[in-house]
């Protein structure tokens, strides 16, 4: 297994490329609704904003090569945690810079690397940090369904259910603008007695959780005919698509 080796000297200048270069770069926007700091109950049953060091375990579908890039600077802009991401043992080893801002590997094929990769990811919660799993375990198209989720995801909570389980979707597409708009919804925390639970019985509950937030998170775009949500925070400010600039230079050409 590959952990992470994380530099805040990397993290620094990557956070700028990432934000100014790649992303601005590529998307028309990329918005936030909800958030990554949920509140959460204190033993009274009174909500509460979530503390920094909450052990918190987010779940996401996973449905462009950008989505950790994605999730990274949404931590990064909007989240007081400190952010972990389960990556791809080949993907990690080909992209070995990842280390650097918090990805650790996950070999699906070895049940030893299986066992250890959970085991890391149980440290990192206890030491209360935050960690983001793609429990699909692929790249799969995001009106791809049902959404199944692999046991990992039960596994990591019966053995830490002291975690706050967050849901997150991102939908991509392409509405009023030549380059693609990526919206991402942070859902409501999800608790449960784990331990109660099997590993693929929660697997199943968290996949069924999942997909109906994207389903409800894909409608309201589609209701809206935009984008993003209008409660939606930017987490960027993309470069102006195509039709942009010609009604910009059209209006130029008839003062």
């Amino acid at each position: 297994m590959i952990r992470a080796v994380k530099s805040k000297a990397f993290d620094q200048v990557f956070s700028l490329y990432n934000h100014y270069y790649l992303l601005r770069r590529r998307f028309r926007s990329f918005t936030l609704s909800g958030s990554l700091d949920p509140q959460v109950a204190d033993s009274y049953g009174n909500l509460m904003p979530m503390a920094p060091n909450q052990p918190v375990v987010y779940f996401m579908n996973h449905s462009s090569w950008w989505d950790g890039l994605l999730l990274y600077h949404a931590a990064k802009q909007t989240s007081r945690g400190d952010h972990y991401v389960m990556m791809e043992e080949r993907q990690l080893r080909q992209y070995a810079f990842f280390r650097k801002l918090g990805a650790y590997s996950i070999n699906k094929e070895s049940a030893s690397g299986v066992r250890t990769s959970l085991q890391y990811t149980g440290e990192l919660l206890a030491a209360g940090k935050r960690v983001w799993i793609f429990p699909q375990g692929e790249i799969l198209h995001q009106e791809a369904r049902p959404i199944r989720f692999r046991p990992g995801i039960g596994l990591v909570l019966r053995r830490f259910p002291q975690a706050v389980a967050v849901p997150v979707t991102l939908c991509h597409g392409m509405v009023q603008h030549d380059l693609p708009e990526i919206s991402m919804q942070a859902g409501s925390p999800v608790a449960e007695d784990w331990k109660a639970w099997k590993s693929e019985e929660i697997a199943e509950r968290l996949g069924h959780v999942l997909e109906q937030q994207l389903d409800d998170h894909r409608s309201a775009l589609i209701g809206l005919g935009q984008g993003s949500l209008p409660d939606a925070y930017p987490l960027i400010r993309g470069m102006r698509s195509t039709s942009e600039k010609y009604d910009e230079a059209r209006k130029r050409v008839n003062r």
